[in-house]
This record gives structure tokens, C-alpha cells and sequence, in this order.
């Protein structure tokens, strides 16, 4: 089953990490078959939200709310269970100074019958 570990936490902490060490956890995720895409984001202050409301676009710079932890990036990985993806998700380093959420993802079905992920 796939899961989406989204990485957040404050930019100063996170951005405090050295990229290797995160980088090297993704080499091991990816040789083992886990990791299935990850990025990291570019800091909060380049975010732009888009919202649609009654046909009308409204773009917003920065994230839609504010808040102390923004998100820092994601891993989409492969896990048996949510048990699984949980301890996956509890070694990746950012963890150490902010939070990883875990979520399932979720197959489409379309009208037809057809499934597919996104």
C-alpha cells in the first residue's frame, strides 16, 4: 500500500539540517524498494495558494493558513500496513525536530469502474 509522509516543522529547524543526512536516508528508503518519489520544498515564503469560490479565482501569496510548522516536504513510500509506514516514518530525520504525517493513499474510482492513484 502507498503512503504519503508529509514532513513538517519550522523552516529554521529543518533548514538547519544538513541535506546529506536526508539524503542518505532516501538513497537506503530507494534501495530498499520503499521510497517511491520524495522532494523538498522550497521555503514557505515562495508558496502560493489558489483557491476557486463561485467560478472565481483568488490567489493568495504564502500558505492559505498561518501557522509556526509549514510543510517541508514528502515522502511517498511503499509500506505492507499503516504499522509498517509508521516505522518507516519515524526514522526519517527530519522527525527529530518536527513531525511526519502518514496517510494512506487513497484510490480513485472513476464512474466507469475504473481505479487508479493520481
Amino acid at each position: 500500500m502507498k503512503y504519503l509522509c508529509l514532513v513538517y516543522g519550522e523552516e529554521k529547524k529543518i533548514g538547519a539540517m544538513t541535506d546529506d543526512e536526508c539524503m542518505a536516508y532516501d538513497q537506503a528508503l530507494r534501495k530498499g524498494g520503499r521510497c517511491l518519489a520524495s522532494e523538498a520544498l522550497q521555503p514557505v515564503r515562495t508558496a502560493t495558494t489558489v483557491r476557486v469560490r463561485k467560478g472565481k479565482v483568488a490567489i493568495r501569496d504564502g500558505p492559505f493558513t498561518e501557522t509556526k510548522e509549514c510543510l517541508a516536504g514528502f515522502y511517498l513510500i511503499e509500506a505492507a500496513d499503516l504499522n509498517e509506514a509508521i516505522q518507516v516514518a519515524s526514522q526519517m530525520p527530519p522527525a527529530r525536530v518536527g513531525s511526519i504525517e502518514v496517510r494512506p493513499v487513497r484510490e480513485l474510482t472513476s464512474t466507469s469502474g475504473e481505479r487508479r492513484q493520481l
